[in-house]
């Protein structure tokens, strides 16, 4: 009887035999992760070393900014406004004291009243009082020449006679003549009475009531300027005084920024412009805003100022390259945006 062999039973039962296939398909499945995953790696580092490195720029948010001065001297009195307020067109920014200015204005309001009086006096004419002195000027000066005459015939006729020293006849002569000149002065100031003021005199006090009225503007115009508006709706930027500060004019005051006119800025060669146009859009990257990506338009391509020792070339040969500036606007208008906020954008896929 024959034995089975240990080969082919295993408690009895016959050995199961593995296929030639499956030890072939085991034993190669490790080999083809390990070649994948080098396929893989040599792929991510050619497509690495082929890839273009990214050209990043760097901008800086900028809006419109106004330095407001203002056209007098003073002192500052008051600033009602604080650094990041929000203020509308119009709105009080400073004020300014000048007591000086203050009172030029009171002194040219009492001038103004005093070129009116005189003026008012023209117009009304001379007083019946001083016409009736005039005239009883006349009449007294008219009696002076009929005693002179009498006086002067009388010694005349002494003289005649040699009664009388020729020298008393020439006394009573220029007697004589002295009271017709009274008599021609007095009717002069009589006519001159009742004619009233010339039309030039009312020219002048009319003159001098306007030069007055012109004076009165002058110095309110300074006292206006002593309150410093906003020009538009903006944002304080800064606040370069403070109440108590001497100041002069020109001297800027506070500096406003427009949050509606604001922009992003680049300073590019002009090897990195080629092709850019204005109305081009791409979109930047906002840093501060959580690295939030914004669309903008160019609407300025500017060189920037060349200075005393640019060339045309170097040396070398190779050409000086310009700088540029670039402004593009947000499309769409981004409220928290800020002047000096960084931005930047990768160049080479702009």
């Amino acid at each position: 009887m024959d034995t089975p062999s240990p080969e082919t039973h295993i408690r009895g039962g016959p050995l199961a035999k593995t296929a030639p296939s499956e030890k072939t398909a085991g034993s190669h499945a490790p080999a083809i992760i390990v070649g994948v995953i080098v396929i893989a790696i040599i792929a991510l580092s050619i497509w690495y070393l082929v890839r273009p490195e990214p050209l990043l720029v760097q901008g800086e948010v900028d809006a419109t900014r106004m330095d407001i001065a203002a056209r007098v001297d003073g002192r500052v009195g008051e600033i009602p406004v604080e650094r990041g307020q929000d203020v509308s067109a119009g709105a009080v920014l400073v004020r300014i004291d000048n007591p000086e200015t203050l009172a030029k204005r009171k002194q040219a309001v009492a001038a103004k009243v005093v070129a009116e009086a005189q003026l008012a006096n023209i117009n009304v004419g001379t007083r019946a009082e001083v016409i009736a002195a005039r005239k009883a000027e006349v009449e007294r000066t008219k009696a002076a020449v009929a005693l002179a005459q009498k006086t002067f015939d009388r010694t005349a006729d002494l003289a005649q006679k040699n009664f009388s020293p020729q020298a008393q006849l020439d006394l009573a002569r220029d007697r004589l003549e002295e009271a017709q000149k009274a008599v021609e002065q007095a009717q002069s100031n009589y006519s001159q009475a009742v004619n009233g003021y010339t039309k030039e005199e009312h020219e002048i006090a009319s003159a001098n009531v306007q030069k007055a009225i012109a004076d009165i503007d002058s110095v309110q115009s300074i006292i206006d300027q002593m309150v410093v508006y906003a020009p538009v709706a903006s944002q304080v930027y800064k606040r370069n005084v403070e109440p108590g500060e001497y100041i002069s004019p020109g001297v800027p005051l506070i500096t406003l920024i427009d949050l509606n006119d604001i922009w992003v800025h680049f300073d590019l060669r002009e090897d990195l412009i080629r092709g850019l146009k204005l109305g081009d859009r791409f979109d930047v990257h906002i840093p501060a805003l959580g690295d939030r990506v914004i669309t903008v338009e160019v609407k300025l391509i500017a060189t920037k100022g060349e200075y005393a020792g640019w060339r045309a070339t170097r040396a070398t040969g190779d050409f000086d390259l310009r700088t540029f500036a670039i402004r593009a606007y947000p499309v769409e208008k981004v409220p928290e945006l800020r002047p000096g906020m960084s931005a930047y954008t990768d160049w080479r896929v702009r």
